[in-house]
Parts: C-alpha cells; sequence; structure tokens
C-alpha cells in the first residue's frame, strides 16, 4: 500500500499522538519506511547570534529525532529522518515533494476558529497544499502516548 510515510513531529507529546497509527499502518508484510522530519523554525531570540541559535537548535532537533528513530526500529521500524531550519509547513511540503512519499500522517490540535487564526496551523496548510495524501489525527490529552519525549522547544517546532 504505501512505501514511505512522513511523519512531521514538533516534540511534543501531543504530535506523537501519530506514531500509533504509524505503528498499525507498518504491521504486516509490505513495511513501508518510516521517515520523521523536525522542522526548526527560521527565527532566534532576539540578542543572540542567529547562527549560533540556528545550530543548537538544530542540534536539539536532531537529538530528539534520533531518540524516536531508535524507539520505532526497536519496534522492527525501518525510519529515516530530516530536519530542515525554515518554514515547518513549506519544509514538510517541499521534503515530500523532493523524496516523493506516499503519505504525510501527522496529529493535529484541532483548532478552529479564532485560535488557528492566532496560532496558525502547520497541519492545516500542509492539507491545504499537499498533492500527496494526509492523514489528520486529532489529538486528545488523553492520546498522548506512553513514549518519555524530551519536552518541545518554545522557541522550535
Amino acid at each position: 500500500m504505501y512505501r514511505s510515510i512522513l511523519v512531521p513531529l514538533d516534540g511534543s507529546p501531543l504530535a506523537e499522538a501519530i506514531l500509533p497509527e504509524i505503528e498499525k499502518l507498518t504491521a504486516g508484510a509490505a513495511k513501508p519506511r518510516v521517515v520523521l522530519i523536525r522542522v526548526v523554525p527560521a527565527h532566534h531570540i532576539p540578542g543572540q547570534d542567529a547562527v549560533e541559535w540556528q545550530a543548537r537548535m538544530i542540534r536539539r532537533a536532531e537529538d530528539y529525532i534520533e531518540k524516536v528513530k531508535q524507539q520505532l526500529e526497536s519496534k522492527g521500524m525501518t525510519v529515516d529522518h530530516h530536519v530542515p531550519y525554515g518554514d515547518p509547513a513549506a519544509k514538510i511540503l517541499e521534503i515530500c515533494e523532493l523524496y516523493n512519499y506516499d503519505l504525510i500522517a501527522m496529529s493535529t490540535h484541532g483548532r478552529s476558529g479564532l485560535g488557528r487564526w492566532l496560532m496558525g496551523s502547520v497541519a492545516d496548510k500542509v492539507v491545504r497544499h499537499s498533492r500527496f495524501p494526509v492523514l489528520l489525527r486529532r489529538t486528545q490529552p488523553e492520546d498522548i502516548p506512553a513514549m518519555e519525549p524530551e519536552a518541545p522547544d518554545d522557541d522550535a517546532a
């Protein structure tokens, strides 16, 4: 069915709620390759060196993705990853186009109306602009997986 699945993560347990769905999609004889992506947003903290900030945020994102990758590999999955720098939705779409992944699977916080307008929605932008199928899982607090990820960065997505 699927040969490769792109899974955007932002470092939060709510984003990781998609991982049980990924386990279901990778069960069976034809195991698709899972590709994790953690986009480091293109902004920095005023008063800090932008290059140093970018390098530090990329290292943190790579460490986080490596932990999730190892957890999934321990369950028999084939896992790759990307840690680009830029606008999260744009980078997710760009990477999907570049590598021609079969599916984008991600969690959404389920904001609507004013909350989405104020906060923006990476999932909404991906769905609106992707030419690839997108599997969205609306996440509730009780859906948080048992995995113990690193706390998300306030300044990274």
